[in-house]
């Protein structure tokens, strides 16, 4: 009778489990310290993962699960995002503060439980609470299960190269700063690749990421952008490379020499090297891509591609001439455009892409910036746009006002009265011309809305960018999806023609799509996992103004439908 009662319960178990994948369990600890990094000749100490900057790679399968320890020493609360993850049926682990649990107070400690079903690929996990991302963050990779290969020839060697930001300056500082007085925060002093500035800057030059290869391989670049506020342009000096893969999903393989990548997005790259010792070395560089019209950080991180040296080789690698790659202008949209129109899934039989082809749900959001009053008192002035205004973010008008308790725990124990509405709009409010001549009233409203879903509903989503304190390209994140981008264009969506020119056979499957500057993109998906899920501006500066909201997919009918129930140690607020 135990035997049975044993196997009932184990089999109990497996049913549990989002997809019994059977991989194995990988177990992670996650140490949040203070750390001291000098950069720029600057030492500061940061918030850091396991005393690294950037935190360490985190390495599984696809379909393994992963407990991820995650213990905060640092004054700040802390909360983690897995971001990419599908987290189906676990979005108790997705980790955004107040959308899905309570941060992780000072000398807390919380075990992020969740299973990598259906995806392999290059992803990142970052905090995700106020700016402390800056300096929290770290590559996931996601290996095909054990004996499947790659759609594409096998690599000689992996890299994973992540892009960030480096503040002089507390990032926690600046953004209350700028919270406070209603303006723009203060821009980074640097870009970084794995960490590091690189030679362009001052007092650089041996904080330098250099990647050193073979003559006649293949290389994979595992390209990730974590920087806070920055679309980056990225490029090899004299090399092309081949894109196979963006947001952890296969791409119809094309050559290039320069990518674009979003913050929030990641971008698989192979690299083929020359067939024999070039007697040079090569820079790789990235600077940004900019369409508003604030300040930012109009610098260039720079690393070094460089070759195995014959072993009689007379020159050595200082001596090199070094070539240094043409990037596209700051402001080159066109390139931004073209680039984006290359990326294709792969569809092939193996890894189709299952484009919801039925539609239930249509959905019209703008996304933009905007204004709120200045709150000072004693008449003193804002630094917003005026001296009596703000700036804001907003999505459909509506700048999303954070909660104080998580929207999952509200709603999964029946107390959401006063945490959150559930009517965010189908459709702005106020129709207007959104890419034209701005509206005289620039104010935004302000609510914890939320945009309630049932399961297995088919969604499309288009997301207008609206010329509001100017256009303004945005990268939207979905948390909880892959999502197909079924069109984008310039201008106002056009509801009866531009439909007729969807691609609905082959678009690129991702998690982070960048609304064109002054334009649309139209996303569809299907809402088949329970929970509450963010969706935000992957601007963290536009995020923390507003641009953000919260998907909410009621349970399915069947067991395995259901969100699971909370853990045991989910922190409180």
């Amino acid at each position: 009778m135990a035997v049975w009662l044993f196997f009932a319960v184990v089999l109990s178990c497996l049913f549990l489990l989002p997809d019994p994948a059977f991989g194995i369990t990988r177990h992670y600890t996650l140490d949040i310290k203070m750390h001291n990094v000098t950069r720029l000749c600057h030492t500061k100490s940061l918030v850091s993962v396991n005393g690294q900057f950037p935190g360490p790679k985190l390495i599984a399968r696809e379909g393994d699960q992963l407990l991820i320890k995650v213990v905060n020493h640092v004054p700040n609360n802390i909360s983690i995002h897995w971001h990419g993850i599908r987290q189906l049926r676990s979005g108790w682990a997705d980790g955004p503060a107040y959308i899905t649990q309570c941060p992780i107070q000072t000398g807390q400690s919380y075990i992020y439980n969740y299973t990598i079903v259906g995806q392999r690929g290059t992803l990142f996990y970052h905090a995700h609470i106020s700016w402390l991302r800056a300096t929290v963050y770290g590559p996931i990779i996601i290996l095909p299960k054990r004996g499947v290969p790659y759609p594409f020839p096998k690599p000689h060697k992996e890299v994973p190269m992540i892009f960030g930001e480096w503040f002089n300056a507390d990032p926690e500082a600046i953004i209350r700063q700028a919270t406070q007085t209603g303006g723009g925060p203060n821009v980074s002093d640097a870009y970084t690749i794995n960490g590091l500035p690189g030679p362009l800057y001052n007092c650089s030059a041996k904080d330098t990421f250099r990647l050193r290869v073979k003559p006649g391989k293949t290389y994979l670049l595992r390209l990730i952008n974590a920087a806070l506020n920055d679309e980056l342009f990225f490029s090899i000096a004299n090399h092309t490379v081949t894109v196979v893969e963006a947001d952890a999903v296969y791409v119809k393989p094309f050559e290039t020499d320069t990518i674009l990548i979003a913050p929030g997005q990641t971008t698989n790259l192979l690299l083929k090297t020359k067939p024999s010792y070039p007697s040079a070395s090569f820079l790789m560089t990235a600077r940004p891509y900019v369409t508003g019209q604030g300040t930012f950080d109009n610098s260039t991180v720079a690393g070094v591609l460089e070759y195995e040296q014959p072993k009689h080789a007379k020159t050595s690698i200082k001596n090199l001439q070094l070539f240094t790659p043409v990037l596209p202008a700051l402001n080159d949209t066109n390139f931004a455009s073209k680039f984006s129109n290359k990326l294709r899934s792969l569809n092939s039989k193996r890894f189709p892409a299952n484009v919801p082809l039925k539609v239930d749900r249509k959905f019209f959001f703008t996304v933009g910036l905007g204004t709120t009053p200045c709150n000072h008192k004693n008449n003193q002035t804002c630094q917003g746009p005026t001296n009596t205004t703000m700036f804001a973010a907003s999505i459909s008008n509506i700048s999303f006002t954070m909660p104080t308790k998580a929207l999952l725990q509200s709603h999964y124990s029946g107390q959401s009265n006063g945490v959150y509405s559930p009517n965010f709009p189908w459709n702005p409010v106020v129709p207007f011309n959104y890419t034209g001549t701005p509206p005289n009233n620039t104010m935004v409203s302000t609510g914890t809305n939320v945009m309630v879903l049932r399961y297995n509903t088919s969604v499309e989503l288009v997301m207008q960018d609206t010329s509001i304190l100017g256009a303004e390209s945005h990268p939207l994140h979905l948390h909880g999806f892959n999502f197909f981008v079924v069109g984008q264009g310039f201008g106002n969506f056009d509801p009866k023609k531009d439909p007729k020119n969807f691609n609905l056979v082959d678009p690129i499957e991702r998690n982070t799509v960048g609304v064109p500057s002054g334009g649309w993109a139209a996303i569809r998906f299907l809402a088949d996992n329970p929970g509450v899920w963010f969706m935000h501006c992957h601007l963290e500066v536009h995020t923390s103004w507003g641009l953000r909201m919260a998907w909410l997919v009621l349970d399915g009918d069947k067991p395995d439908q259901k969100l699971l129930p909370p853990p045991a140690d989910l922190p409180k607020c």
